[in-house]
């Protein structure tokens, strides 16, 4: 994106690539395994079909053990007989398609007001950045509803909090006239990082049974670019987390780029800062590796903030050069407070949000908790959405026993990531400063690290180090709440080359994505894994499986995933603009999987030029709520590509909300 100064921004939403390590390729692996797996000769069609063949527990090898399955205290009885609505065709309307027999309204868009004096939005982007930080922000993204209860019975469908994302903004239409060039109006910044962040909004049925914000409640709040935040476990306090603002290191200024995100099973919200990096600039002849691994901008930031006129603090922190003397003294350390997961109290609006190093610092796009078990350590899983990048595990050290858990348990544990390896297996690696496995991969690699703190910081490298399997933009992950099953999507990613094809991303040029799933074998830090679905066209199938994609459920670019409580797996899509103006496939759009017969059918179609994202329900299941973000984001101030919600013929168009019922009011999906 271009104005007349000709100071560009960058709002593709993806960061560069930053993975050139040497980890093995396919070829590799290949070589090694001829000798010994009779099943992989032939062509790489070939083997790729008979690796991912049957069912997932028959990818396992011979030598391996069956998975086993999870305790029964975890296993809810089966999933009932649904997906009996009819598939929608794809389409680009300017509107949201659902199935027949089902409503979608659009709800809490982007300038709602939420807190304090309740500033209205209004028409033409002329709200201020003060005003920002009372209202709803752009580009909602993850989400989850918290009903009112969620901490005893967690059973009310009628009243609760519900907690979103917003993962980035459109100057283009955010502001009256554009953004203005370097250097850039102080409030224009401030309404910039006002937009990002997390909503919470207390929401409740009215008389006629639809949701509306609980205008007034205590418990509304904003969370955005400035808000101040705690940083906690392992690498609070490091020297590398020293800022001007925080000169012990303990605390920072924000979230940002907040895209998938979780919830915990203590009732609090995750939220994911993906792509981040691009928002700070070190001009310095050399960077560090905990900025140039992430992408840290060598020249002027994704939105240019440093440079807000008003030369304020809170903005030349996004200026991450060294200028001082010490650490300190400048802003050198910014960056490396960011690509962490928060946790957030969404009922207690005084809550400082805690920014959890445990967990890694990379690109997340989300967190998903694997079923708890009394008395067993806390798990779940994250990816990093990057090319080449890799999937993550948390194992908590402590053992979660629900009269006590908390975010504690976040603090202390072992952060592990994938090696898919070519015959369905798989490992977890560990990044543990004091494995002697792990030291000894760095030594080899010749990277010195000092602390545990300093491999969390530095996650990427640690991953590489240790050699994880380089994927094909790790997104969301999702549980499957009978099996235990972790399902993954990898949206795309067309700079892989038929050298680089490996089992796990069996495609060149891999524009249209698919989505991975595994198996945890029990007490072991080992998997098996298979594809669940290749993505693509009318007539793409996935190698082993009878899987092959119809008119009434191709799709490209897999983002979005979740399961539902009765064991159906949404899937929503993330295709670019000029995928979606120019494929087969229309606008974004979300399907619906048995994840048991791979039946796909496709239950909703978004607006013009936007994304699909976010999911979660009411408890009763009979009330779906999905964000779509960006409508129109290749519009410009004096060319709308989409007036979505307002669709009238020159509103501006803005993320949203949309809640999905179904007529005769019964549960979503049947």
């Amino acid at each position: 994106m271009q104005n007349n100064t000709g100071f560009e921004i960058d709002n593709s939403g993806i960061d560069p690539q930053t993975n050139f390590s040497a980890n093995a390729e396919f070829a590799d692996i290949l070589a090694a395994n001829m000798q010994r797996r009779s099943f992989l000769k032939g062509s790489l069609g070939t083997a790729v079909a008979t690796m991912f063949g049957g069912s997932l527990i028959g990818c396992n090898s011979s030598s391996s053990p069956a998975p086993i399955a999870l305790p029964a205290a975890v296993q809810p009885p089966p999933a009932p007989v649904l997906m009996g609505f009819n598939a929608i065709a794809t389409n680009r309307l300017d509107t949201i398609t659902v199935p027949d027999g089902y409503t979608a309204r659009s709800f809490l868009p982007m300038g709602t007001p939420l807190t304090g004096n309740y500033p209205a939005y209004r028409e033409g982007g002329t709200n201020t950045g003060a005003e920002m930080e009372q209202q709803v922000g752009a580009h909602h993204d993850g989400m989850h509803f918290f009903p009112l209860d969620a901490r005893t019975t967690g059973n009310n469908s009628a009243e609760g909090l519900l907690v979103f994302n917003h993962e980035y903004c459109e100057p283009a239409t955010l502001h009256q006239n554009g953004p203005t060039g370097l250097p850039r109006p102080a409030d224009e910044v401030r309404k910039e990082v006002a937009a990002h962040g997390v909503t919470v909004a207390h929401v409740k049925k009215d008389a006629s049974g639809q949701f509306q914000l609980v205008q007034g409640s205590p418990l509304n709040r904003r969370i955005t670019g400035a808000t101040p935040m705690d940083i906690s476990g392992p690498a609070r306090g490091h020297a590398k987390m020293v800022t001007k603002y925080s000169t012990d290191g303990t605390r920072t200024r924000g979230t940002l780029n907040n895209c998938g995100n979780g919830y915990t099973p203590w009732g609090t919200y995750l939220t994911a800062e993906e792509n981040w990096a691009g928002y700070f600039a070190n001009t310095d002849a050399a960077q560090p590796r905990e900025h140039k691994r992430y992408g840290v901008a060598t020249k002027t930031s994704r939105y240019g903030w440093e440079t807000a006129d008003s030369g304020a603090d809170q903005y030349q922190r996004f200026n991450a050069s060294t200028i001082a003397t010490d650490a300190d003294r400048d802003y050198r350390n910014e960056p490396n407070t960011f690509g962490w997961i928060v946790e957030i109290d969404p009922f207690n609006p005084d809550s400082v949000p805690q920014k959890r190093t445990a967990l890694g610092r990379f690109g997340h796009e989300g967190v998903v908790f694997a079923p708890v078990v009394e008395g067993k350590p806390v798990v779940f899983y994250s990816g990093d959405d990057s090319t080449f990048e890799y999937i993550y595990k948390y194992v908590s050290k402590a053992p979660y026993y629900k009269a006590t858990a908390g975010g504690h348990l976040l603090n202390d544990g072992t952060l592990y990531v994938a090696k898919f390896n070519a015959d369905g297996s798989g490992e977890w690696l560990a990044l543990d400063y004091n494995s002697e496995t792990f030291r000894a991969k760095a030594l080899a690699a010749n990277v010195e690290f000092s602390s545990q703190a300093d491999v969390l910081i530095n996650t990427r490298l640690a991953a590489d180090v240790a050699g994880a399997t380089k994927m094909d933009r790790p997104e969301w992950g999702a549980v499957h709440p009978q099996s235990g099953e972790v399902y993954f999507t990898l949206t795309n990613n067309t700079a892989r080359t038929a050298a680089q094809i490996d089992a796990a991303n069996p495609r060149a040029a891999n524009a249209t994505g698919h989505i991975i799933r595994w198996r945890e074998r029990s007490a072991t830090a080992a998997f098996d894994w298979d594809i669940f679905m290749l993505a693509g066209d009318v007539g793409t199938a996935t190698p082993g499986t009878d899987l092959k994609l119809t008119a009434d459920n191709h799709l490209a670019s897999p983002d979005g995933l979740a399961f539902d409580k009765n064991g159906l797996l949404w899937i929503q899509t993330d295709m670019s603009g000029s995928q979606q103006g120019t494929g087969p496939y229309g606008n974004n759009q979300m399907v619906v999987a048995d994840a048991k017969t791979r039946k796909l059918k496709r239950f909703l179609v978004g607006p013009i030029d936007c994304e699909v994202t976010g999911i979660s329900w009411t408890p009763d299941m009979k009330t779906m709520f999905v964000n779509i973000q960006h409508p129109g984001d290749r519009s410009t101030v004096t060319k709308l590509t989409s007036t979505w919600p307002a669709n009238d013929s020159t509103s501006r168009p803005r993320s949203a909300t949309v809640i999905v019922t179904k007529n005769d009011g019964g549960v979503i999906g049947s």
